[in-house]
C-alpha cells in the first residue's frame, strides 16, 4: 500500500470511472511529488486499484499511463470544458 496515497472522494471515484466507460478524449493536469506539472491529452480508457491506490489508465501519445488519481489535479475536454477538479487543491 502507498503511504503516501491520499484516496479521493467516491463520488469524485464515479465521476472519472464514467469518463472511462465513455472513453473520453481529454486533456489533464497531473503532478507527481518531486516532479513539475504535466500536461497530458489522451483518452481516459479505465481506472485500476491495486497497492492500495487508484488509478486512471490514459491512452495517448502512443503510449498507456497509469496515473494516479491522488496526482491529477484538472481534466478538461477537447474544447477546454472542466469535466473534473481535484477538490483539495
Amino acid at each position: 500500500m502507498h503511504k503516501d496515497y491520499q484516496p479521493i472522494a467516491c463520488g469524485a471515484y464515479d465521476e472519472i470511472e464514467l469518463l472511462a466507460m465513455r472513453r473520453t478524449e481529454v486533456s489533464l493536469v497531473y503532478h507527481e511529488p518531486e516532479r513539475p506539472r504535466r500536461t497530458l491529452q489522451g483518452r481516459i480508457v479505465d481506472t485500476r486499484v491495486h497497492d492500495g491506490a487508484e488509478y486512471l489508465v490514459l491512452d495517448h501519445a502512443g503510449s498507456r499511463d497509469e496515473l494516479r488519481l491522488d496526482g491529477i489535479m484538472r481534466i478538461e475536454d477537447r474544447d477546454g470544458r472542466e469535466l473534473w477538479r481535484q477538490k483539495n487543491v
